[in-house]
């Protein structure tokens, strides 16, 4: 039985959303046909970059997830946490696969737009974490890549990506993708630049950034 939205996050969702309305940004790009994705965020900026990319996730008509620490999900909080897409992930064993966590709940989703930052953090300088990759990997679903402009107040989506397993050459068409999209923002710049001198992927957790939302 699918347990009922409480009334807080029910509020909260319609805040958020009205906030992505109020903002007034101007959305480009087709809704791609996918019940199940990872969606980057990039570049990560300013708090508002998660409000643009809920907002984006909801015309896609697909329910927003992202990644928490398993703690946030205790009691009181679990049920809200939830509700607002949170998928919880234990790494207290030293040997916990958090990335196959993560694909399992996929499997277990009939509908789900995993939201993650690829950059980590506000102040990354334009390098991503492979975690997004690992994660897309495990779970079989396509990368689709959303871009805001907050100057600009522009942001949208890209075509769905399938991860082929040559990380490197999937970055590379990410990144010309952002490139075109923000051809003056340093931080796709620097991020181009790294798709020449990356390494390949190993099998295992994910090599950190997993939990980059």
């Amino acid at each position: 039985m699918t347990r009922k939205p409480s009334l807080l996050s029910r509020l909260v969702w319609r805040i958020l959303l009205g906030l992505y309305r109020w903002k007034g940004w101007r959305f480009e790009g087709a809704m791609p046909d996918v019940r199940k994705c990872v969606i980057l965020g990039a570049p990560h900026t300013s708090n508002w970059d998660f409000v643009f990319v809920l907002g984006a996730a909801h015309r896609i008509g697909i329910p927003p997830g992202f990644i928490g620490k398993h703690t946030l999900f205790k009691w009181p909080m679990g049920g809200f946490m939830r509700d607002m897409g949170g998928i919880s992930i234990d790494r207290r064993k030293r040997d916990a696969n958090y990335v196959q966590q993560i694909a399992d709940a996929f499997d277990r989703a009939e509908e789900l737009a995993l939201v993650i930052a690829p950059e980590g953090s506000r102040s990354g300088s334009g390098e991503w974490k492979s975690g997004f990759y690992h994660i897309a990997m495990a779970a079989k679903v396509p990368i689709i890549p959303a871009w805001v402009d907050h100057e600009r107040m522009r942001g949208g989506i890209g075509e769905p990506l399938w991860p082929s397993g040559d990380y490197r050459a999937d970055l590379a068409k990410l990144a010309a993708f952002y490139r075109e999209k923000r051809p003056d923002c340093a931080r796709f710049v620097a991020l181009e630049a790294t798709t020449r001198t990356v390494g390949e992927l190993t099998a295992g957790t994910g090599g950190g950034g997993a939990d980059d939302s």
